[in-house]
């Protein structure tokens, strides 16, 4: 497996020293940046490099942290800036032992252009560099990539990076859970159970006897999960958020229609599907201009 280095560039309006402070300052640099929960500079004597500690926090408790220093940075004379790190953890458990990378500040006609390239040596031997290869190495550049995004919108917009984070959170989290919500009502009450509630309904709001209700149940399930997969699949959330806010009314008042007595049991199809109906609404207006790592170039030009 050939190694690639982790290669982000984006395109950003905002002035050369705002952009400096914000990525060489350590309290601006972990306000943005996903890799990092905490970057701490040490003390140095003039003409050292500086040296720094980070940690980054992996769920459940634990935490890697590691070392890196600036091992130097450069000005030209076409006013671009270069600033090179080397860095690295001693911790067994991460997968990332050692490595050394660059950003480059580079202007440009009507916005700076803000790249990085890194690479590192991973830990596990050959199994470390399978995953790597598979997994991290991909998660790492596109958490690289994300947050790119979140510092320019940061410096072009003065949006904080909290309240962006929170907001793609929030909307990866509404789009998961509608994702299976709709795989797993059309798998299991639908094909796999065919439950026998679910044909009731069928049967009585459409005048449906035997097997054409059953199959008609059967399809429902099949488009259900469709519907699922295209939450995972389609760029353009609000556009789906937009037709659950009249789907799911519909649901109630066919559910309702077909079965009044349903309305009573516990978790029944009107406080599921109203719940549903105020999550979308949610959706709906926090999924504008949701931060993403797609508005980053991945690939150095005149490579393949």
């Amino acid at each position: 497996m050939k190694r690639k280095p982790i290669y982000v560039e984006i395109a950003i309006d905002a002035e050369m020293d705002k952009l400096w402070e914000a990525t060489q300052t350590p309290e601006q640099h972990e306000q943005w940046d996903l890799r990092f929960s905490s970057i701490t500079y040490l003390p140095k004597q003039e003409d050292e490099p500086q040296h720094f500690e980070y940690k980054t926090n992996i769920g459940l408790g634990l935490n890697i942290a590691g070392w890196g220093k600036s091992v130097g940075t450069f000005h030209a004379k076409d006013d671009s800036r270069t600033s090179s790190l080397h860095f690295g953890t001693d911790q067994a458990i991460s997968i990332i032992r050692e490595g050394k990378g660059y950003w480059k500040y580079k202007p440009e006609q009507n916005a700076l252009k803000f790249l990085t390239q890194y690479d590192y040596e991973t830990n596990f031997g050959a199994l470390g560099r399978f995953f790597d290869h598979l997994i991290f190495r991909p998660l790492i550049g596109w958490a690289t990539a994300l947050s790119f995004d979140v510092l320019k919108r940061w410096l072009e917009k003065g949006e904080s990076p909290i309240s962006q984070y929170r907001r793609f959170f929030s909307h990866w989290m509404i789009t998961l859970l509608f994702a299976f919500v709709w795989i797993y009502q059309g798998l299991v009450p639908k094909l796999i159970m065919m439950h026998p509630e679910e044909v009731s309904m069928t049967s009585s709001l459409l005048s449906m006897r035997g097997s054409e209700a059953y199959n008609l149940v059967a399809t429902i399930g099949m488009a259900e999960i469709i519907f699922g997969f295209i939450w995972l699949l389609y760029h353009h959330k609000k556009r789906l958020l937009k037709i659950q806010l009249y789907l799911f009314p519909l649901l109630t008042l066919s559910a309702i229609i077909a079965e009044p007595a349903s309305m009573s049991h516990p978790f029944n199809p009107l406080t599921f599907n109203i719940t549903l109906f105020v999550l979308s609404i949610i959706g709906f207006f926090t999924s504008k201009d949701v931060p993403t790592a797609k508005s980053c170039k991945r690939m150095r030009e005149g490579v393949k």
